[in-house]
């Protein structure tokens, strides 16, 4: 097991420091303007989706509607696909803030790509638990089927393969976020079964791989196998 160990660990330091500088680096917090990503960038919400910025900043009082700025921002990316500076400057006009109050959120947070990303944003989870249940096979395994590395997008723009911290799905390691989705207990055959059935545009089994419910223990419940008793139960009759 030790051995299993030092091999898993090894191999994550050394993916780990072939890919720090590139995605890592001080380009994660800069802006450089490029054809596609400049302040003309056209970029304004759908009727439908201003709609749901009203439905949102409703949500919050007076004095406090800068407090919608990160499921504002989420709502901009999704229509858009990612966060171009010009999505950015038009959330900071409806919010009505500098943008750079904007833009300090969007660059610290991971869920906002400000760079175009694949239809399917492929995160892999390579934190300890993954890890140790050798989610570097997973990683490998989508290396070799889609012919990217991380940081990469295929040229169709279909995918796009990242890694990222905890997921929070530790006990069904190793696990990928598609999307919104989760897909949990994977195999190698898992991982390229779901990478082929969404080039072929169907919809792959979400959740465990494994045929366990959510995030049960394999063998079966262990606890809580039998209803609640109810209020009172254990309580002292003279209390």
């Amino acid at each position: 097991m030790a051995t299993i160990v030092r091999k898993l660990l090894t191999r994550s330091v050394v993916r780990g420091a072939a890919a720090g500088s590139r995605n890592y680096s001080h380009q994660i917090f800069t802006h450089r303007d490029t054809p596609n990503n400049n302040a003309a960038t056209p970029f304004s919400f759908t009727p439908e989706n201003k709609k749901r910025v009203e439905v949102i900043m409703n949500n919050y009082p007076e004095g406090h509607k800068t407090a919608a700025m990160i499921p504002v921002l989420d709502l901009a990316q999704r229509q858009h696909g990612w966060l171009p500076i010009s999505a950015m400057n038009h959330v900071a006009e409806v919010l009505d803030v500098p943008r750079m109050r904007v833009y300090e959120v969007a660059t610290f947070y991971t869920m906002f790509q400000r760079s175009p990303v694949g239809k399917y944003h492929v995160q892999v989870c390579t934190t300890t638990p993954c890890m140790l249940c050798d989610s570097g096979a997973i990683v490998d395994t989508i290396r070799d089927v889609l012919k990217i590395d991380v940081g990469e997008t295929t040229e169709d723009m279909l995918f796009t393969l990242s890694e990222a911290e905890c997921l929070g799905a530790c006990v069904n390691a190793p696990m990928v976020q598609i999307n919104d989705d989760y897909y949990e207990d994977l195999s190698t055959n898992d991982i390229k079964e779901i990478l082929t059935d969404l080039r072929d545009g169907k919809a792959p089994q979400k959740g465990p791989r494994n045929n366990r419910y959510a995030a049960e223990p394999i063998s079966g419940l262990t606890s809580l196998t039998e209803p609640p008793k109810g209020p009172g139960f254990g309580v002292r009759t003279d209390l």
